[in-house]
């Protein structure tokens, strides 16, 4: 079989359907490359010396991993340079981050969650980087935070590398989503899945089951009718998958099905949910929206969702269509 690199996919992709100009596609090979270089700091672990707490706290108030930092600077330094950017956000980081004035600037803006799943770093268990690619305002002159405060459906690309016993970069540039495998002999992303599918229909879900008390009705309904399996009233039985790292979840999902839950409750009333609008929920419902899937907050489609602020909290309901559609159907009978 013919081996297609990234970058070969990227130009024939651009030929064939005029949607990665230059320089998203060099934005995206400094992403991917970036990539690479957390995926190895990954693979190190303890012999890197990079497991463990940091001993600081980022913007949303979370105890940061020692490589969480590393990887969010990483991700700075490979994208300062190229010119293709004209400013970067990261969920790690309060405000957004500009380009230095010794650097060209360029018409995109890149959206960032450095490393997905912290909570499994310690543990060697599937952790990930999740990006959004949004394109500057028109008449853009120093970028402010309300530039990027753009609703999904803006997003010119969004994609996230996985790092797992392979290290994978799943990509969609609005035509399809793709996955790439890191050769790591050779150094290289080569195309091992095109135009990945999400099955309508699903016999597995994921959801924090630890924080059932806390549920709103409509949620506590759905995973009930799921629990009650071939003798409630879906008639079939259901799995559940919870691996706590919201990239290699959706990864599942994108390969078998299922649907993924991050719900709002009762817990903290004035929040809208866990998860963050910018860097986790538009980015990957891009994905699972190009891969024939759906995903809401319950009550809308997400991509839809006009952002208010940069580190805004969403409730998140992604992956099989039926499924999406049948939760979210509950919140509005609510």
């Amino acid at each position: 079989m013919k081996r297609i690199s990234l970058t070969q996919y990227l130009v024939e992709e651009q030929r064939l359907n005029n949607s990665i100009p230059a320089e998203l596609r060099l934005l995206i090979e400094v992403v991917a490359r970036a990539c690479k270089t957390i995926s190895h700091a990954v693979g190190k672990g303890a012999l890197g010396e990079v497991l463990g707490s940091a001993e600081t706290e980022n913007i949303q108030g979370e105890v940061q991993k020692k490589l969480d930092i590393l990887s969010n600077e990483i991700l700075l330094e490979a994208n300062e340079w190229g010119g293709h950017l004209a400013a970067m956000a990261s969920e790690e980081m309060e405000s957004i981050h500009l380009i230095p004035n010794r650097y060209p600037k360029g018409e995109y803006m890149l959206l960032f969650d450095p490393l997905d799943g912290s909570s499994n770093i310690d543990v060697n268990v599937s952790i990930g980087t999740i990006f959004s690619v949004l394109k500057a305002p028109d008449g853009m002159a120093t970028p402010a935070e309300k530039d990027f405060l753009q609703a999904g459906t803006k997003q010119v690309a969004a994609g996230y590398a996985l790092y797992g016993p392979q290290t994978m970069l799943v990509l969609t540039t609005g035509n399809g989503v793709n996955c790439f495998t890191l050769d790591r002999e050779m150094g290289s992303w080569v195309l091992t899945q095109r135009n990945m599918t999400i099955p309508a229909d699903t016999q597995e879900f994921a959801i924090n089951a630890s924080n059932t008390r806390h549920w709103y009705p409509p949620v506590t309904r759905y995973v009930n009718e799921m629990l009650a399996g071939s003798t409630g009233v879906r008639g079939k039985n259901f799995n559940m998958r919870w691996i706590a790292s919201m990239v290699a979840d959706v990864h599942r999902i994108l390969n078998r099905g299922g649907i993924f839950m991050y719900p709002a409750d009762a817990r903290e009333p004035d929040k809208a949910g866990k998860l963050r609008l910018m860097y986790e929920a538009n980015p990957m419902s891009l994905i699972i929206e190009q891969a024939g899937g759906a995903a809401t907050n319950g009550q809308q489609r997400m991509l839809d969702i006009q952002p208010e602020k940069l580190h805004q909290r969403v409730a998140v309901f992604l992956g099989s269509k039926n499924e999406v559609e049948r939760v979210t159907a509950y919140h509005h009978e609510k």
